[in-house]
């Protein structure tokens, strides 16, 4: 029986270090301005800044992004938002958020990202990124439910957007671009992937259990060859 049961915990090791790691980030929708992960830590832009208050994530090639309220042929506010928000339109449109794209680093890798869109377009992305390794884009159109036609009232074109990776998967940039004006969101949200059991510590788990099945397996049939 122990035997068996050894064999079987190395046979699972087996399996999970043979197995791929996770590559995929998805997609998930909810409604309202705010993201409906509770333990999301969020940056609201409503200080006028790009300042995370929790000092984990770092904006870059911000210049005039960050504005409050609509300008026809310019931004539009997200739908109930009366806040100041990030808008991104293409560079060298002269409107303003002109900056092509905003990065957005992360200090620690996360699992989730996510974030309100205000007259949401398929020419808006998110590009996904652990170190230099492209994990996926999304435009506007690959939303689930939503309709990206730039409409400034309709629920399906103003939603939180949520980003969640595969279990064991993380991700530390994300790129937030525009070929059109313009890109409009607000309420940035994330959360730390630093709860979440990384594969390898998994797999030690698993190792030192079959090998500790092993050794007791071993001592076993010591003690029977003894008695015999």
């Amino acid at each position: 029986m122990l035997q068996k049961l050894s064999l079987a915990l190395l046979g699972t090791t087996a399996v999970i270090m043979s197995a791929n790691p996770a590559s995929a980030v998805t997609l998930q929708v909810n409604s309202g301005p705010f993201s409906s992960y509770a333990d999301a830590k969020t940056v609201t832009f409503d200080d006028g800044t790009a300042n995370d208050p929790n000092g984990f994530v770092t904006y870059s090639n911000i210049t005039s992004n960050i504005v409050q309220g609509s300008v026809s042929s310019q931004y539009a506010s997200p739908y109930g938002d009366n806040t100041k928000f990030l808008t991104i339109a293409p560079s060298g449109s002269n409107v303003a958020g002109d900056s092509g794209f905003v990065n957005i680093n992360f200090k620690e890798s996360v699992n989730y990202f996510g974030f309100y869109a205000g007259s949401l377009d398929d020419y808006n992305y998110v590009d996904i990124y652990k170190g230099n390794q492209l994990l996926k884009t999304f435009s506007g159109a690959d939303v689930p439910t939503a309709i990206a036609n730039g409409s400034w009232t309709s629920s399906q074109a103003n939603m939180f957007i949520n980003l969640v990776a595969d279990t064991g998967e993380t991700f530390d940039r994300v790129v937030m671009r525009s070929n059109g004006i313009a890109f409009e969101t607000d309420n940035h949200a994330y959360r730390l992937a630093q709860s979440v059991p990384e594969p390898n510590a998994i797999l030690g788990v698993l190792a030192i259990g079959a090998c500790g099945m092993t050794s007791l397996f071993k001592r076993s049939q010591h003690k029977v060859a003894v008695k015999g």
